[in-house]
């Protein structure tokens, strides 16, 4: 039984060599391994109790069983042109020994002719073999062509990765950089604003220099006579009242002096007026020479607040408001220049107590003059702006408020919502330009008409 034994070792080696080099099962593995130390041990067993009559029947199973695993099993396709070699070797080896073990004559005759297939078993087995061995070497090669496809694969995802990771963070840099430039350019143009504003005001100012210079003492001559000649009416007055002539003469001539003293006196008036124009010029367009310092915000507006109450009281004593302060003690200093501010919350404080000052002429009664100042600390900042907070100044007032018309041209300069003589125009353009292009803040406003104003100033801490 040396063929069987040979065949069922070869087969089981065979299976394993291929499972391992195709498609690697370590459970199978393990079972060939097994299988072909118990066909190892078979055949020693054989040898060392000659019992042939029972021996070949379990080689002729362990064959059988081989060849149904091989076709059973998708892992051992490769394989199964080797089983069709051996297969005739397989079968006839089991015929013969059916045929040997038979009591019909018939049949042991037939066996005896057994032998005559051997030869054609065995050459059908080799050329299926080297059939068997070249497409082997083919799936080999397409394995090796597989694998060094899957490397190939397998380097070109590493290196995809690689450079995606290396395009991301390019990515991010360019990014990075593009805000930083962002923010450059718009420190750049902030700064250039600030620039070309304050190079406009150094020009107007050496203008409106030259213009007040010229116009001051032909101004200050149009005033100065002006109220000599009213003292001139008024002596006149009185040495006509020495004069020996009739009462209607004197009367006459009293009607001439009262015109002519009413017209030196419009002439001082409107004098006047001129002269805080060409002031108010020479304020609006003077450069800001300050310097930025680190300033308690809500100091500095109370300090202001009471400045402009004391200032409206001392032209008229029976003026009285009330002052609300709601300051925000967690507020750091800012970055300002506090004179410049200073103006802006004297123009603001002096308009709001304005503002109720005449609300209440014209109250019945009833009413309650408030003005009012708070601060706050405002995080984060609106888009578009620089830095992490901000300080936003409300000033308010329940005085006259103001009209949608009003409001359009409010910061205009030379716009004044007073009366004729009271007022340049200036106070709030000059408030405008300073919170805006001076110190790159908002600043608006919210009214309605009879009821309130209240002012907004967002500054960048």
């Amino acid at each position: 039984m040396f063929l069987e034994t040979f065949l069922a070792f070869f087969l089981i080696f065979h299976l394993r060599r291929t499972l391992r080099t195709f498609n690697p099962d370590p459970t199978w593995d393990k079972r060939f391994t097994i299988a072909m130390y118990a066909i190892g041990g078979l055949a020693l067993f054989e040898i060392v109790f000659p019992i042939e009559y029972v021996t070949k029947w379990i080689w002729h199973f362990v064959l059988i069983l081989i060849i149904i695993i091989t076709f059973q099993k998708p892992a051992f396709v490769s394989v199964r042109l080797t089983m069709y070699a051996f297969l005739p070797l397989v079968i006839i080896s089991l015929l013969g020994d059916i045929l040997a073990a038979s009591k019909n004559d018939f049949l042991r005759d037939i066996e005896n002719y057994m032998d005559y297939a051997y030869p054609v078993a065995i050459t059908w087995m080799i050329a299926l073999l080297i059939r068997s061995r070249k497409q082997n070497k083919a799936l080999a090669q397409e394995r090796k062509k597989r694998e060094e496809e899957e490397e190939q694969y397998r380097i070109m995802s590493e290196r995809k990765a690689e450079l995606e990771a290396v395009v991301m963070e390019r990515t991010e840099e360019l990014v990075k950089q593009k805000e930083e430039l962002q923010h450059a350019l718009s420190d750049l143009k902030s700064t250039q604003a600030q620039l070309i504003h304050r190079e406009k005001m150094a020009s107007l100012g050496e203008l409106t220099a030259g213009i007040a210079h010229e116009i001051q003492n032909p101004l200050n001559f149009v005033n100065n006579f002006s109220e000599i000649s009213v003292e001139l009416s008024d002596e006149l007055h009185q040495e006509i009242n020495n004069l020996s002539i009739s009462e209607a003469e004197k009367n006459t001539l009293f009607s001439f002096i009262k015109d002519l003293k009413a017209n030196q006196q419009k002439i001082n008036h409107h004098g006047r007026r001129a002269d805080a124009i060409v002031k108010g010029m020479l304020l609006h367009s003077r450069k800001s020479t300050g310097e930025k310092e680190l300033t308690d915000i809500n100091l500095l507006a109370d300090e202001y607040m009471q400045l402009s109450y004391h200032g409206l009281r001392a032209k008229d004593k029976s003026f009285s408001a009330t002052m609300q302060t709601h300051f925000d003690e967690s507020l750091e200093k800012i970055n300002i220049v506090p004179q410049d501010m200073g103006r802006v919350f004297l123009n603001l404080f002096t308009n709001a107590f304005y503002s109720v000052s005449e609300k209440k002429k014209l109250e019945v009664g009833g009413f309650e003059p408030i003005v009012s100042v708070s601060t706050k600390n405002v995080s984060p900042l609106p888009p578009g702006w620089d830095g992490g907070r901000g300080v936003g100044i409300r000033i308010r007032d329940n005085g006259m408020g103001m009209s949608k018309e009003i409001l359009d041209k409010i910061f205009q300069p030379f716009f004044s919502t007073k009366p004729t003589g009271q007022g340049t125009g200036l106070g709030l353009s000059i408030s405008y330009d300073i919170v805006t292009k001076i110190h790159g803040g908002q600043m608006q406003v919210e009214t309605k008409e009879t009821e309130f104003a209240e002012f907004i100033i967002l500054l960048p801490a």
